[in-house]
């Protein structure tokens, strides 16, 4: 017997006449607001929205706890016992999601998946399309899975649309299916450009000297912390925040210093206000194969905060942004900082102006839109073959 350990009751479906989202996801909701939370909550404002995240375990039965979020999703997180054998647990989830789908009244919906891992205990469903928000090159990232490159093949072969997270993540995809479009990070102008009229700063910034050089988001293998150690070496006199939390390195491996501030992770409501108080935002990413395709949605969102940029040569940052002249790039320690110092002295003016009027083409409700209007066309045929193989 499965335990239910529902903790959320929820109000009447929005989703009468249409389709609902069921997400699998293994990015937890209240880790960081990034593409998953901005394209769902938008569709949570006329449909359900389920997101399902990876298994905790813990001393008791199997079963899911399910909470609303501010932006009217349902996560639901399922709980198994301690010393649960992965065959065993694949098993467990199968039912456990059956059940889920069956108390929450989900009949009509689309799957979203953001890992082709959770797969082994979803793949039964029948959805009425399903979808593959390719938002990064996983199989790339420490940790990975040894299977997660033959998941994803399998994912492929479900998918009835893959989005790709970026330009170069799209090149390397696009041959793998018929439906694949790119999608880049987008940006939620209004929001970050907040950081233009703060005019109080965050008790634990405020302090800080100026010039300060920015970062936020997660500190991972994907940060060049050897890079960071040489910059904050190489100007002692410049101050460097870094705002995110820290997963799968170590915090003893981080390079300290007097002029570099760990100031932990922060809400996306927050981050405006410490923006704010930055001269200089920068992206010192390693060049590895854990960023070889990223997009980073940093980008626009410092640019729309009025902030210049430095980062590596990313290569979804070098196309567009740094063709486009709207950040710099820079390789070395010196390189960064010659250009962080060329920004401490700039007339911000015509940088600015050009900032906002490329991000006028961006926002995540265009995006939304379009994603939109692919999964109605995706259910439309699939209905469609379903009803000519019923003749």
């Amino acid at each position: 017997m499965l335990e239910n350990m529902n903790t959320y009751s929820f109000p009447q479906s929005k989703s009468v006449d249409t389709y609902g989202i069921v997400c699998f996801s293994h990015l937890r909701w209240n880790f960081v607001f990034q593409r998953p939370q901005h394209l769902l909550s938008r569709f949570a404002k006329t449909r359900d929205v389920l997101v399902i995240e990876e298994p905790e375990y813990h001393d008791g039965a199997p079963g899911f706890v399910i909470d609303g979020t501010d932006e009217g999703v349902k996560v639901a997180v399922p709980h198994l016992p301690l010393g649960t054998a992965p065959d065993q647990a694949e098993r467990i989830l199968k039912t456990l999601v059956d059940e889920l789908l069956d108390s929450q009244n989900i009949k009509n919906y689309v799957a979203w998946y953001y890992t082709p891992m959770m797969l082994a205990w979803s793949e039964h469903l029948r959805p009425l399309a399903t979808v593959y928000d390719c938002m990064d090159e996983l199989s790339a990232f420490k940790n990975a899975p040894e299977e997660l490159r033959t998941r994803e093949a399998e994912l492929f072969g479900l998918a009835d649309l893959v989005f790709t997270g970026g330009r170069s993540l799209y090149e390397v995809k696009r041959e793998r299916h018929d439906a694949v479009y790119c999608f880049p990070s987008s940006i939620d102008v209004k929001h970050f450009a907040r950081a233009l009229e703060v005019d109080e700063e965050p008790l634990d910034q405020i302090e800080i000297p100026h010039p300060r050089i920015g970062f936020f988001g997660v500190i991972d293998e994907r940060t060049d912390i050897g890079l960071l150690q040489e910059i904050a070496e190489l100007r002692p006199d410049w101050q460097f925040v870094m705002i995110g939390p820290v997963v799968k390195i170590s915090e003893d491996d981080l390079p300290r210093g007097e002029n570099i501030h760990y100031l932990g992770g922060k809400s996306y409501d927050e981050l405006p206000d410490y923006i704010a108080g930055w001269d200089v935002a920068m992206m010192p990413f390693a060049m590895n194969e854990s960023t070889r395709f990223i997009s980073p949605t940093k980008t626009p969102e410092y640019l729309a905060a009025g902030r210049p940029v430095v980062s590596t040569p990313i290569r979804d940052v070098v196309r567009p942004y740094g063709e486009a002249g709207l950040v710099e790039i820079a390789s070395t320690a010196s390189e960064f900082a010659d250009a962080i110092q060329r920004f401490l002295v700039e007339d911000a003016s015509e940088r600015q102006k050009k900032a906002n009027e490329f991000l006028e083409t961006m926002s995540w409700d265009k995006t939304y839109q379009a994603m939109s209007e692919l999964i109605d066309d995706a259910i439309a045929a699939n209905a469609e073959r379903s009803a000519s193989a019923s003749v």
